[in-house]
């Protein structure tokens, strides 16, 4: 079966890889464009292109799927299958209907919950005890289409948008290989979404993951779970970036409670410090932070940062 893969970050080059150790006829690989980046802007290119690099395989980047360059390339091309992976763009009705057997999408969520682009960070962020990967077949609405099968994950208490995320490639993996095998015998079901049970997430920024310590302290711990690695949950001591990426929700005892309430600005104080931790008083209790980053310095943990840097109760952070 002629393949054509679209994807572009890590999850999606996991999949291809596991597409060609599987012995996938890969006949091309579409992915976003190289994008400038860092600080220097120098031109990088996407990890699926990487690993269509490292394979010899053909690549296509076309800036808009919908031009007639593309479209008329991939007609000529003739897939019998597309398989899609957080590629980032819509795919127009043309290329839908090109291929013999359809085009596949692998999502990182139990469909029809968590449509968009960031299904990972909002499975923790909302507390779902489990998540997974549908794979479906693709209509014109976003992650609108029939269910082929689904793959269920387990989200650990302590999972971070980086640990579910390296668990869904793997979980993708498996439903790849089961959809493409039933497709290929001919006995892959199609099962309607329940349109009254979607839910649908868009994508994440930078500016997203501003701490706000009005906030339920449970809250603001699977906002630092799930936004770790990217895009980084994060506050402002003395003006510079401070990054947190493992804390715990705490109860407060019933002085730093009132001493809490008899600050103006309660919620960002410090409210306790210890050798090996720091606690920020939230909207319902206290945050207490084991791993951070001052910006400009490395990733550590807070007995680390508490060494070189003098907090003190009663500062406030935000």
């Amino acid at each position: 079966m002629k393949i054509v893969y679209m994807g572009t970050p890590e999850i999606a080059a996991v999949i291809l890889e596991n597409m060609l150790a599987a012995g996938d006829e890969v006949a091309a690989v579409v992915t976003q464009p190289d994008r400038p980046k860092g600080r220097g802007h120098g031109l990088a290119y996407s990890e699926v292109k990487r690993v269509a690099a490292a394979h010899g395989l053909p690549v296509y980047q076309p800036e808009r799927v919908k031009e007639e360059e593309f479209l008329s390339c991939m007609e000529r091309l003739a897939p019998e299958l597309i398989v899609v992976a957080a590629f980032g763009q819509i795919l127009p009705k043309r290329l839908l209907d090109m291929p013999k057997y359809g085009c596949i999408n692998v999502h990182a969520s139990l469909l029809p919950k968590y449509r968009g682009a960031a299904p990972i960070q909002y499975a923790i962020l909302n507390g779902e005890r489990e998540t997974g990967v549908t794979i479906q077949y693709m209509a014109q609405g976003i992650d609108t289409g029939d269910m082929i099968t689904r793959e269920v994950v387990a989200v650990a208490p302590d999972e971070t948008g980086g640990s579910l995320h390296d668990k869904l490639a793997a979980a993708g993996c498996v439903a790849l290989r089961r959809a493409i095998g039933q497709i290929a015998d001919g006995t892959a079901v199609r099962t309607p979404q329940d349109e009254a049970q979607a839910s649908h997430v868009g994508m994440l920024s930078k500016e997203m993951g501003r701490l706000d310590f009005s906030q339920p302290a449970d809250a603001l711990e699977r906002m630092v779970r799930a936004f770790n690695p990217w895009p980084s949950a994060y506050t402002v001591l003395d003006g510079k970036i401070l990054k947190f990426f493992r804390c715990e929700a705490v109860p407060l005892s019933a002085k730093e409670l009132q001493r809490g309430k008899e600050s103006a600005f309660c919620c960002g104080m410090v409210s306790a410090v210890e050798a090996d931790s720091f606690t920020v008083l939230t909207g319902d209790g206290g945050l207490t932070v084991r791993e951070l980053q001052l910006e400009g310095k490395r990733r550590m943990t807070a007995a680390e940062f508490l060494r070189g840097y003098a907090l003190k109760c009663g500062m406030r952070l935000g």
